[in-house]
């Protein structure tokens, strides 16, 4: 039993995040947006799609469907109790001229390419234009014809083609510039000009006929494009755009159908199909009866060459015997005798005509070809037998004409045709036993009689042998020219096997379907840029929005801040202000609430950072230091990214020597000394600052002894909050090392600057309790910008336009790469003078 795959609770998170992020892409508020913030793109995609689709209408060749309905006959029905039939019925024979078979000699290529060789479908006539030419059918003035050996020529290549251009240069004359084509290259050129129809041209390929259409109405206003194909190749291409199906297993109706880029032209062709699948089958039932009548023909003529004889040799014993007249002078005897020799005479008949049928079989020259019936052969079983031997052969000579002899079909019937033939060899055979017999037993009874008649002339006897024999061939004669009557009967009320029971109907146009074709542009207008939006989508691997947020952490987002324009911001930077009720105000009045919020009754400690440097978490801790001291509470604002200090630029302090560093390099820490330490803010009253002071060589350290906690608590004793400003979290564990401290952890993110992975960092720090209470603050929203389909705003406060706090804590923020490189960070005179200016 395979193990299956075990996933850990963050991989299914992570899946889950991952799905849901693609789906809410297709969300109705998300689309809905999509459209509206895009609608230029929308709307130009949209145009030149519908464009494209009313050019593509404009000049596409329509295509018409036509179709026909054709009852086949079932000669087999008719043959329902003939040996072949029965033979089916017990599993030694496969009917091989049902519907099925019949529907594959009307989608046999040489039965259309005789239909497209009736219509002349091999050459055809376009009216030449501007961006496409247009077909002309049966209209044109000018018929141009291939003789016929030059069309066979071209079908046993099948590369070759010719294409014409006829101008009219007068009211009778044409000017005629022809190419002959091998593989879609041009061959040879050739001109012929100021020709009266008709006329004709040689070429390489064949004799060019023109001659005058009396059906022409097309006007040559414009030039006349003739391109003459392989009649095969264009049987090929109608074979395609053709079907042929039986319309239920219960009947023999087989439905045609085509698509043809003229009506009348396909409506034509399927016409042309059906009179010459019924041509073809006339012609394979003739067959039999032109066969038929060859060899009773030849049969009359050799018996009326015998009979001449007989009454020749008649006439001259009598003459040389001088016999008038000779008296019966015999009794029964003499009547038996006659009666017996009337039966001899049929038999005898019977013989010859089994030897006659027996040399025609045997001979090698005749395999697999019609064998005389209908002859007067009173054998049942022979007959039945050359019936269906004819029927089969039929079938297969049909069948060949499309298939070749080793397909499975002519393999089948070949073999079923030479266990015919050994049965009529062997049912002749037995037939003409089955007549010796019958004729010594009626020679032995005739001979008896006849012995009677001893006394009977030997002019009697002989007179009665010429006369039997005179007799049999006149009898025979007789029969044959009946049986040639009723052959010529049967030949000439051949029935067509193949009956339309409908019209050939059009019904309309197919393609290109117009209302498709737009609808189809409008969906493509659509979603091609909707398809770009969700692939610059998938590429997106920075936060661009809240809902990127909230799609990839369960933290709570207490606040998005928006880029802050200049006039907002006060000389030191700080865009919260007192008594104002800008947006920005609101942003971080909303800020401070949701943070309290999250705290409990006693709780002081609110801790920013982010992941990478430059996210504004400097910028965010100051304004909310701002915003809490409006409010009356004394709070104080610690600078403890001692690698990288950012405090004092922001409020413009230029002694940088106070601050934490030099507070927690103290052996102990008392509150006299922190007082010493920190600076007001300048900004606010109840605002003051405690900096980072000098960057020390070993930042980490510092930060794990226990003089971080007693001064935390020194000022939760002076002050009502204490804001701690720490280094990113994803580049140094400083920050871990103060966040034990604190009751709240605001982790900044930046719009278009944080990266997804690093949301995923953040997650896992919370999970393993490293950041305690923390929440998510999104920084840096560019209200002018369109992202991820939506605009941001607040309330019915609107759009934020510009509101915001600019590029303050972005910028120069420094690499958290050179992190505790003291000689780069550390503050000296020329940070000082640079401060200055």
């Amino acid at each position: 039993m395979s193990e299956e795959k075990k996933y850990s609770l963050d991989e299914v998170e992570d899946l889950m995040s991952r799905e849901s992020e693609e789906q809410n892409f297709f969300s109705f508020p998300n689309l809905f947006a999509t459209f509206v913030l895009n609608w230029q793109w929308f709307l130009l995609t949209v145009f030149i799609c519908l464009c494209g689709a009313f050019i593509y209408l404009r000049y596409a060749t329509p295509q018409y469907r036509v179709t026909a309905r054709m009852l086949i006959k079932d000669e087999d029905k008719k043959r329902g109790g003939d040996v072949l039939s029965n033979m089916q019925d017990i599993g030694f024979m496969t009917n091989s001229a049902g519907i099925e078979n019949e529907i594959e000699i009307l989608n046999s290529r040489m039965l259309v390419r005789d239909a497209v060789n009736d219509l002349k479908l091999h050459t055809q006539y376009f009216a030449d234009g501007i961006v496409k030419n247009q077909l002309v059918y049966s209209q044109q003035p000018v018929n141009v014809d291939l003789d016929s050996a030059s069309l066979d020529s071209l079908d046993r290549d099948g590369s070759r083609s010719i294409r014409l251009t006829l101008s009219l240069e007068g009211e009778a004359s044409y000017s005629v510039k022809g190419e002959l084509r091998s593989k879609g290259k041009t061959v040879s050129r050739f001109a012929e000009d100021a020709r009266t129809l008709p006329f004709s041209i040689a070429t390489d390929y064949g004799t060019l006929s023109f001659t005058l259409n009396p059906e022409g109405t097309y006007s040559m206003q414009r030039d006349l494009i003739v391109t003459v194909e392989p009649p095969v190749e264009v049987a090929k291409r109608y074979l395609k755009s053709m079907t042929v199906a039986a319309t239920s297993k219960q009947t023999t109706i087989a439905e045609l159908t085509a698509t043809n880029s003229d009506e009348r032209r396909g409506i034509d062709f399927l016409t042309a199909l059906v009179e010459c699948y019924n041509r073809q089958a006339n012609a394979d039932k003739n067959e039999i009866a032109l066969k038929t009548e060859e060899f009773i023909n030849d049969r009359i003529a050799r018996i009326n060459e015998e009979l001449g004889n007989t009454e020749g040799a008649l006439e001259d014993y009598k003459r040389r015997n001088t016999v008038t007249r000779i008296d019966m002078d015999a009794s029964q005897s003499l009547q038996m005798s006659s009666q017996y020799s009337t039966k001899l005479t049929e038999i005898n008949s019977q013989i010859q005509l089994l030897d006659y049928l027996s040399e025609y079989v045997n001979n090698p020259d005749n395999r697999y070809k019609i064998i005389p019936s209908n002859v007067g052969m009173s054998d049942q079983a022979s007959t039945e037998l050359i019936s269906t031997y004819n029927q089969a052969v039929q079938d297969r000579n049909r069948l060949l004409r499309s298939a070749s002899e080793l397909a499975p079909q002519v393999v089948s019937i070949t073999s079923t045709l030479d266990e015919l033939l050994a049965s009529i060899r062997m049912a002749l055979s037995q037939a003409r036993s089955s007549a010796d017999i019958q004729r010594q037993s009626l020679q032995g009874q005739y001979n008896r009689y006849q012995s009677r008649l001893g006394s009977t002339p030997e002019q009697e006897r002989v007179l009665t042998e010429i006369g039997r024999q005179q007799e049999v061939r006149s009898g025979l004669y007789l029969m044959l020219l009946q049986k040639r009557e009723e052959n010529s009967i049967s030949l000439a009320a051949t029935a067509d096997k193949g009956k339309l029971i409908d019209d050939v109907i059009s019904e309309g146009k197919v393609s290109p379907r117009g209302s498709v074709i737009m609808l189809a542009a409008l969906v493509l207008g659509v979603g091609l840029p909707l398809g770009a939006l969700f692939l610059l989508s998938l590429f997106r691997y920075r936060v661009e929005g809240r809902e990127d947020l909230m799609r990839l952490t369960k933290l709570p987002i207490v606040a998005d801040v928006p880029v802050a324009s200049e006039n907002v911001k006060t000389a030191a930077g700080i865009v919260v202000q007192a008594n104002k009720n800008s947006q920005i105000d609101e942003v971080f009045r909303s800020l401070r609430t949701n943070v309290l919020f999250m705290m409990k009754e006693h709780d002081k400690t609110i801790l920013f950072t982010s992941s990478n440097s430059g996210e504004g978490k400097t910028f965010l801790a100051a304004n909310l230091a701002v915003s809490f001291a409006l409010l009356g509470k004394r709070v104080i604002l610690c600078g403890l990214d001692i690698r990288k200090p950012a405090l004092g630029k922001l409020f413009g302090v230029r002694d940088r020597s106070q601050g934490a560093t030099a507070i927690l390099v103290k052996d102990k820490v008392t509150a006299e000394y922190v007082r010493t330490q920190i600076t007001p803010s300048g900004v606010n009253d109840n605002l003051d600052l405690l900096l980072a002071g000098p960057t020390p060589p070993n930042p980490t350290e510092l930060l794990a002894r226990d003089n971080l906690s007693d001064m935390l608590e020194i000022l939760k004793q002076e002050y009502d909050y204490v804001i701690l400003d720490t280094a990113p979290v994803g580049l140094v564990t400083d920050t871990l090392q103060i966040a034990r401290f604190a009751n709240v952890c605001c982790c900044v993110c930046r719009a278009d600057y944080t990266l997804k992975s690093d949301i995923g960092m953040l997650d896992n720090l919370v999970k393993e309790s490293k950041l305690p209470n923390a929440c998510l603050v999104l920084n840096g929203i560019d209200m002018s910008k369109k992202k991820y389909g939506y605009y941001y705003g607040y309330g019915s406060y609107g759009k934020y336009g510009r509101y915001g706090y600019g590029r303050y804590g972005y910028g120069r923020y420094g690499n958290y790469g050179n992190y505790g490189n003291y000689a780069d960070s550390h503050y000296s005179n020329k940070d000082d003078d640079s401060i200055k200016k």
